[in-house]
């Protein structure tokens, strides 16, 4: 089955997911969007597990549905979402993790939000995180939403503004030619910060960017990620990007005031620590000031590795 003009592209970019990306991709096969309408890409970016068979065992079993797979050499989940965008077919491109499970109207909201928006250049909707004993960890609290890039924002349509900040990586759609206009996402960002980037970029030209509750994707925790080990890698890695993007934003001065705020941050966090431990919920907030510490350190280190 070819589709020549899909309405909407939804991009998959993928690393050594090979425990999850065939509940991703069989997640989009069961939308309830006309197959006509829609096309899944995946982008691998250099996996060396069995990701590769997985989705061409995928493509072969389901034939019905438009996936086309792609290898992108360069290292960076920027370059991996770059290269989404470019081999799309549709105007309209829709980012779900490799880990994350899509409900079976997600495709159906964004397209329809976007057909009755034409002024609109970007939505997000809700990531549930799916936790691996469907527990959330003690430790969890909203602060941390963003280690699992958890957003839920009610059930309302609705601009994103200061509070609500901007669509998680885990769920996030633009136009193509937004994306094209922003220049596309910072390739010197490899692993974290690239969403709250992208938004920047398209936000110095429209602030028509949308939450929209009914695009739904439910995001796969595993256990090894709730490790404190990967945790304190992740914030650490979240601090060293953010200091990326910050100096490509705002310049020296961006970074000065940036650093402030992160010291600013981790001081906060002990208060914040001290209600916790008064309410009997000790570990939420000694997590909450190893996240802030993290950061602070990252944003301070030269260079962090995760992968």
């Amino acid at each position: 089955m070819a589709v020549t003009h899909p309405s909407i592209s939804i991009v998959i970019c993928t690393y050594n997911r090979d425990r999850f990306i065939r509940a991703a991709l069989e997640s989009l096969i069961k939308q309830e969007l006309n197959k006509a309408f829609y096309e899944v890409l995946v982008i691998d970016n250099r996996s060396t597990d069995q990701t590769a068979r997985i989705v061409q065992e995928v493509i072969a079993q389901n034939p019905d549905t438009v996936i086309r797979y792609f290898y992108e050499e360069n290292k960076g989940l920027s370059h991996a979402r770059n290269r989404g965008y470019r081999e799309a077919g549709s105007g309209i491109i829709t980012y779900i993790d490799d880990d994350a499970e899509a409900t079976p109207e997600f495709a159906a909201s964004l397209l329809q939000f976007f057909e009755h928006h034409p002024e609109a250049v970007g939505a997000g909707g809700k990531v549930l995180p799916k936790y691996p004993d469907g527990e959330e960890p003690v430790w969890m609290s909203h602060y941390l939403y963003g280690f699992v890039a958890g957003q839920d924002h009610g059930d309302q349509l609705r601009k994103y503004d200061r509070q609500m900040k901007y669509p998680a990586g885990c769920n996030m759609s633009y136009r193509k030619a937004a994306l094209e206009k922003a220049g596309g996402f910072n390739t010197d960002l490899q692993f974290r910060s690239d969403d709250k980037a992208i938004n920047f970029r398209v936000r110095q030209f429209s602030q028509d960017i949308w939450y929209v509750p009914a695009a739904v994707v439910y995001h796969n925790i595993d256990a090894e990620r709730l490790q404190p080990e990967n945790f304190r890698k992740l914030y650490l890695k979240t601090g060293n990007e953010e200091k990326i993007r910050v100096r490509a934003e705002k310049g020296g001065w961006g970074l000065f005031t940036k650093g402030l705020e992160f010291v600013f941050k981790w001081k906060v966090s002990w208060l914040i620590g001290l209600k916790f431990l008064l309410a009997g919920t000790p570990a939420k907030g000694r997590y909450l000031i190893k996240s802030q510490w993290y950061t602070l350190k990252g944003f301070f280190m030269k260079n962090v590795f995760v992968r």
